[in-house]
């Protein structure tokens, strides 16, 4: 018979792998179940996310092979170290949870999309092709929404998966009305000064080896913020060293080096 130890650790293994390996729309709906045990797993103080407040000894490990990291992901509401940058400027920086807001949030994550719902601020539109938290599917190439509609968009960790990025952030950039402005994340290589295409690379392990993931058609460099204004954007950087503290972005596991682009349009 299996110790309380012993089942403590087959647990997390099974957890971490499921975490890892399930497709995004299964995993959704899993995760409701996940966060039930995730209080007990990881029971603890040294790290805390901000976006569900609470603390734990640790967060889990995440990502593909080729760029995997340690302590990134929160086992409560799966916030990894992206999520918990765009909401401490949300929180700090915007108007987004006082303001009357129409939003429209493409692919929308699942640790923000119940409170962006619940918001009596917000006119809250989500789309996405597959995702089960999408009010409308549509393809990211031509989005079949009015011009200058919103006050805000979302699109997070999407443009390194579309055929035509640039195509998809001049269609953000017509629905949003003047005045308006945007979060569009994306894996950046911190290293790399252009970004890295190549249309040969098609195989899911050839991409995973060059583009960090087995769906990715790309590799943004820092030249990503170019091409936010190469289709109309005014950019401007929310860099997370030059606001908090060592020791804080340390306890809520930020990446020091990653800066949050925010998208205007003028």
């Amino acid at each position: 018979m299996l110790t309380f130890v012993q089942e403590f650790f087959i647990m997390k293994k099974i957890y971490k792998f499921l975490l890892n390996k399930l497709p995004r729309p299964l995993l959704i709906r899993l995760s409701y179940i996940f966060k039930f045990f995730a209080p007990l797993l990881y029971k603890g103080n040294k790290v805390e996310c901000p976006v569900c407040e609470r603390k734990f000894s640790k967060f889990l490990s995440y990502g593909s092979d080729v760029a995997h990291r340690e302590n990134v992901l929160c086992p409560y509401d799966l916030t990894l170290e992206r999520h918990r940058l765009m909401w401490l400027y949300l929180k700090n920086e915007s108007d987004f949870f006082t303001k009357k807001l129409e939003v429209l949030h493409i692919a929308p994550e699942q640790c923000f999309y119940t409170k962006f719902k619940k918001q009596k601020n917000l006119t809250y539109l989500t789309g996405d092709l597959v995702s089960p938290l999408a009010d409308i599917r549509f393809d990211l190439h031509l989005i079949p929404l009015e011009d200058n509609r919103f006050d805000v968009v979302f699109c997070n960790h999407v443009l390194e998966h579309v055929d035509d990025a640039m195509q998809c952030m001049k269609e953000l950039f017509r629905v949003l009305k003047p005045g308006g402005w945007g979060i569009m994340q994306v894996p950046q290589d911190f290293d790399r000064f252009e970004t890295y295409e190549d249309k040969s690379i098609t195989s899911p392990v050839e991409r995973e080896k060059h583009f960090w993931q087995k769906d990715h058609v790309r590799l943004f460099g820092m030249d990503y913020p170019k091409w936010l204004e190469k289709a109309g954007f005014e950019v401007q950087e929310y860099n997370p060293t030059l606001k908090f503290s060592s020791e804080f972005i340390e306890k809520k596991r930020l990446i020091p080096r990653e800066i949050l682009y925010i998208a205007r349009k003028l």
